[in-house]
């Protein structure tokens, strides 16, 4: 499907009978690209100038290399990573987050709450604890957090008081619940408590909030998920795995302008089965606006002879090998020589704000070319 969408992204540049055709391929072809990572429409970009969380920003760069390409394919848990940011904008240690973008088909995999410890508060009173318990709940009741029956413990941890930096506690129990019903999301509960579990008043500790502090240290839901997508598996049997890749080649190579003949024939059996860049530039498509990162990338594409006989530079198949053989020799009418098509694919990833301004990293499997072979 990616090959038919760059093929109508390349035809929309070119010329063509009429303005409208122009329009209309072009939105066939935008259309097909959304299609392909799994959108209707392209999310609005945000009204105002939003800088994205840190740590989006950190695992992207963790996960891909500057143009998106997969380099640590085993750092996701699933293929989707969402963020988002505390919807209650108060002082006190209340949070609540909207998770309408998360589509139905996603399986909930981790669920981890972000909050950024602040250094200790400064008082008169003697240093009795170097330590404190903190205490998430799951808010079962809005107007009734405090009682019993109206929240329920998610996780418990002691914490030193004399350093100051993001916690990560996991939350998954509470938003699997959320996800199934969504008027069950009444948000989460922080408490603060001594190592002997007695109240602390004030709290020795506290955690930046998502009214009064910066907005890289404001709460935040950091959601796993995993939405089947999976990319189709390759056949490998016969791969010479060890053997080097033929180097890849300008996208544009200059051929002499001769017939058919006896000459362009020799000339192709040169032009043997190689890789040429594909560039894919999201400014020019006009999707800059609400893609982070990266800004384009290459998708590469093959192209070539694939000649009888097939080197092992090729990293012919079996099957192409048998195929190349008989129509070398003519053995059975009609079939064709291999053709030169990818036989390793690469994923790429993306950053980007959906429509509710929440930035979300998404893993595509094959969209790059990784190397090319006869098939």
């Amino acid at each position: 499907m990616l090959g038919t969408v760059l093929l109508l992204l390349a035809l929309a540049k070119t010329g063509c009978p009429s303005p409208a055709s122009l329009v209309s391929r072009r939105a066939e072809a935008l259309k097909k690209l959304l299609e392909l990572f799994g959108m209707e429409d392209p999310p609005a970009p945000p009204a105002h100038f939003k800088r994205p969380p840190q740590y989006m920003v950190d695992l992207f760069n963790t996960v891909a290399n500057a143009d998106g390409v997969t380099k640590n394919p085993d750092v996701l848990k699933g293929n989707t990573v969402r963020s988002f940011l505390d919807k209650t904008h108060s002082e006190e240690m209340r949070f609540l987050f909207v998770l309408s973008s998360v589509a139905k088909n996603e399986r909930i995999l981790m669920a981890e709450l972000h909050l950024f410890r602040l250094w200790q508060r400064v008082t008169d009173r003697p240093k009795r604890h170097h330590f404190c318990q903190v205490n998430v709940y799951q808010v079962l009741e809005k107007d009734k957090p405090d009682t019993s029956g109206g929240k329920k413990l998610l996780v418990a941890r002691t914490v030193s008081l004399q350093t100051s930096g993001w916690e990560i506690f996991p939350i998954t129990s509470a938003v699997r619940d959320w996800t199934e019903d969504e008027s069950r999301n009444q948000g989460l509960l922080v408490t603060i408590q001594s190592p002997d579990e007695n109240p602390l008043d004030p709290p020795p500790l506290q955690f930046a909030s998502g009214g009064g502090h910066h907005e890289s240290k404001k709460p935040m839901l950091v959601l796993f998920t995993d939405d089947g997508r999976r990319g189709a598996l390759l056949p490998t049997a016969g791969f010479p795995d060890l053997k080097p890749q033929a180097p890849d080649l300008p996208a544009k190579m200059p051929v002499p302008k001769l017939g058919r003949s006896r000459s362009t024939r020799s000339l192709d059996r040169l032009q043997s089965c190689q890789r040429y860049p594909l560039s894919v530039d999201f400014e020019e498509i006009g999707w800059s606006g609400w893609i982070i990162s990266p800004r384009g990338y290459n998708a590469f594409h093959c192209k070539g002879s694939c000649p009888f006989p097939l080197g092992e530079n090729m990293r012919p198949t079996n099957h192409a090998t048998v195929q190349s053989i008989i129509n070398a020799l003519k053995l059975s009418e009609g079939v064709s020589s291999p053709c030169c098509v990818p036989d390793k694919l690469n994923s790429i990833n993306l950053l980007y704000f959906d429509d509710d301004e929440n930035v979300v990293l998404k893993q595509y499997d094959d969209m790059v070319a990784g190397s090319c072979g006869c098939h």
